[in-house]
Parts: C-alpha cells; structure tokens; sequence
C-alpha cells in the first residue's frame, strides 16, 4: 500500500504555478536518479524558495518532487506555506491528477464490462469482479440500493482469475443473451446455485477476460473487488476489498 507523501518542506510564502519547459536532458540528477527508481517524470512546475519543482507518478499516485538550488539534493513531498497552504496540490492536479483520471478512465471504458444499473445514471463506477469472488459478491450486495434508486451504474470489468471456475464463469456471464440480467442471476442465485462456466470459452471472450485482468495488473491491482471511482473534485480513487458501509458513500455518493 503507497502512503501519501509526508509534509517535508515549509515554504515562506507562495508563488504562482505555471508549467515550465523541461524535458529529460535537462532533468537535474537527483531527479534522474529518481526515475531510475521506477517514478515517471511527468515535466517541471514553479516554486518558491529557490527550489525546482517536478511531478510524477508512482503507482498511479502524483508525485511532487523539489530540488534544492545547488541542483544536488531532492525532496520529495508536499510543499506548505507559512499559512499551511498545500502548495504541491494545485500543479499535481493539473499535471498528474486530471490527465492520470482521463487516461485510465479511457481504459476502463473500453475495457470488457457488464452495466449494472441505469445507463442514465449520474454516477459510473469501474469494478473487477471474478465470478467466484465472495467480497464481489458482498459489494454487489451492498450497493443495491445505490442502484435501484438509478444513482449509480456500476461497471463490472470481469477477471477469472480466484478458482478454476472463474474463467469458465466470467465467460458465461459475458455470452449470456442479457449479460445484465445473467449477472443479477448469479449474485441472487449464489447460494442455490451460480451461473454454470463454459466448459470451453470461445477465442473472442478468452482475448477480452485476458485483456482485462492485464488491465488490472497494469493499473496495480491483484485483489478483486478493485473499485475504480472519481471522488468529488473529479480525481479517480482505487479501492480494493469490499468497502466498509462509511467508504460505500465515499464510493457511490448519497443515498
């Protein structure tokens, strides 16, 4: 689990951001061995103080980093002025956040999934379900009165990755003549009986699960439920687990 970066550097007073010309030749070192560690080096931001600002990501996280004006040393972290304002949040948005949510948010929606909800639905919320996931099964549970109200579609991203079932059940799932309905039978039905898996799943479905539990490895994920949702400023947040019942408004909004 990443932990948010620590307050590590106070500034005296605050400058106006604006995105400034750099590219990976003019990195100083200490930035670039920060890349070498596996942090991708987004471009350069303003700051006070003498110091020279870059952001990143780590992780899907944003990343401010500040060099120190001898161009040999770097501190990563969040930048606070003597009024205790976050300087570094501001320019990650910009920078990170905002084009990080886009682009991911892209991917899961050309991803594989199954509607559950109204498609007029003021929020949409990305999960990746496996079929045999009792958590997944907990989160479909819980969410339902999100659903019925027509607040929330969920978006099930189907993995079959837990049993040697999964696969053979997510694929199911997919071919059904209503995949919707399919999948509220087999969260219904799961203590008399699930949805029965395909004993042989056809090319295109075996490329689209494959695809997706990719995703999900890319996106830094191995547990399901992982829930993908944009939080009230527009920033796409990661949960993974069944959610508690105060995290569930966080996710899906009030009820």
């Amino acid at each position: 689990m990443i932990r948010k970066p620590s307050v590590l550097f106070a500034a005296l007073f605050a400058l106006p951001v604006m995105a400034l010309a750099a590219g990976p030749a003019n990195w100083p070192a200490p930035v670039k061995a920060i890349e070498a560690q596996g942090v991708e080096i987004i471009g350069s931001f303003a700051a006070p103080g003498g110091l020279k600002a870059y952001a990143g990501i780590v992780q899907q996280h944003p990343l401010a980093i500040y060099v120190t004006a001898d161009g040999q040393h770097a501190i990563v972290g969040t930048l606070i002025d003597a009024k205790g304002e976050n300087l570094s949040r501001a320019p990650l948005e910009r920078m990170v956040s905002k084009p990080l949510t886009a682009r991911i948010w892209s991917q899961l929606d050309k991803s594989t999934w199954i509607a559950d909800g109204s498609k007029s639905a003021a929020r949409i919320v990305y999960v990746f379900t496996d079929p045999n996931c009792p958590y997944c099964a907990k989160f479909w549970n819980d969410a339902r009165p999100w659903v019925k109200a027509g607040k929330v579609q969920l978006r099930h991203v189907l993995v079959g990755i837990l049993t040697n079932t999964s696969a053979g059940k997510a694929a199911a799932l997919l071919s059904a003549k209503d995949p919707q309905a399919a999948l509220t039978r087999h969260e219904q039905q799961r203590a008399s009986g699930d949805v029965k898996p395909l004993s042989e799943i056809p090319v295109e479905i075996r490329a689209q699960l494959d695809a997706n539990q990719t995703l999900m490895e890319q996106l830094g994920s191995s547990a399901t439920p992982t829930i993908f949702y944009k939080d009230a400023h527009g920033n796409l947040q990661k949960v993974e687990g069944a959610p508690s019942a105060e995290m569930l408004s966080t996710i899906l909004g009030p009820r």
